[in-house]
């Protein structure tokens, strides 16, 4: 049995197939486009981009893995709660509802958060977690989180920390835009701080009170730098570092503090050397890492979940991998 997944956040088009272990068999995802200069695109905007893509992915999806689905598995809201709601994502919705339809199979709703921690979840060490922490870092979510795997694909989740502003993605994006860089900035933007000189990284300081952090100060001060002249790698260092400093600071002031498990995922947690810093700063912590490739916004985590509430949680069982 193999298990379609589709995810259409604000700037992917993704479809994922997963087998009856939530093994990753497929994954397809098309970045949309982003006009030099801008910082994004309107949700009707990137509505109509999906219903573009959305066709590609059908036609690249190997014939004979369609009449193996089992189930279609979709985001439909950034988070699970009763008040999230994007318009993207009822571009994929519409297209899973009449995929499920045609192949007469059943359609299993989650939430893109949900997504990214099953993709996070899939293999290794961290497929048995059960409880645990996680930084959720994107250009639309900066959410450190108290999750409980309760059932098969399901998760109950706490927000303990979050951005009281711009998101650690649109701290990135904004300031490597402002750069020169293309959006999404963020992989440009770790490329040009590899020629920074390491003094760099205490140019912006982090704004952080109790669990919650602020990114629009820093923000602010990235754009003096680059307004008075310092080299273009020492800001996006000075970038990258803020960051570091922000999730370290939030998760010191948590009751679990430096000890415990912890699940990075998001497109902001493939950073090197936010992967790097994190680990040295705080020893005590057993990291989990999302693939990079996995980081950033995908349909893998989503068919995983259809596979998990189809066939129970096998990957609490880190034998079957």
């Amino acid at each position: 049995m193999l298990f379609l997944g589709i995810d259409t956040s604000a700037y992917t088009t993704s479809a994922a197939l997963a087998d009856e272990f939530g093994r990753q068999v497929w994954d397809e995802r098309y970045l949309l486009p982003v006009k030099p200069g801008e910082r994004g695109l309107m949700q009707s905007t990137a509505f109509f981009e999906h219903g573009r893509r959305l066709p590609v992915l059908w036609r690249s999806l190997p014939r004979d893995k369609w009449r193996r689905i089992a189930a279609v598995g979709v985001s439909t809201k950034p988070r699970s709660a009763p008040d999230s709601y994007m318009p993207v994502f009822m571009a994929g919705y519409g297209a899973a509802v009449a995929i499920a339809a045609a192949l007469g199979v059943s359609l299993v709703e989650t939430s893109h958060q949900e997504g990214h921690l099953a993709a996070g979840l899939g293999s290794g060490p961290a497929a048995a977690l059960t409880e645990f922490r996680a930084f959720h870092l994107s250009g639309g979510t900066t959410e450190l989180l108290r999750v409980r795997r309760y059932e098969a694909g399901r998760f109950a989740t706490e927000i303990i920390g979050q951005a009281e502003d711009l998101h650690a993605g649109q701290f990135v994006d904004r300031v490597g835009v402002a750069l020169g860089l293309a959006f999404p900035a963020g992989a440009a933007l770790e490329r040009l701080a590899g020629a920074a000189v390491p003094e760099a990284a205490a140019l912006i300081p982090a704004a952080v009170k109790g669990c919650g952090v602020s990114f629009s100060g820093p923000e602010s001060a990235a754009r003096r730098l680059i307004q008075t002249g310092r080299p273009p790698a020492d800001v996006a260092l000075a970038v990258e570092a803020c960051i570091v400093r922000s999730l370290v600071k939030m998760l010191r002031r948590t009751p679990e503090g430096e000890t415990g498990d912890l699940l990075m995922v998001g497109g902001v947690a493939s950073n090197s050397y936010l992967r790097a810093e994190l680990e040295r700063r705080l020893p005590g912590i057993i990291f989990h890492w999302a693939p990079p490739e996995l980081s950033r916004d995908n349909a893998v985590g989503v068919a995983r979940l259809a596979a998990w509430r189809r066939n129970g949680d096998i990957s609490l069982d880190t034998s079957k991998y």
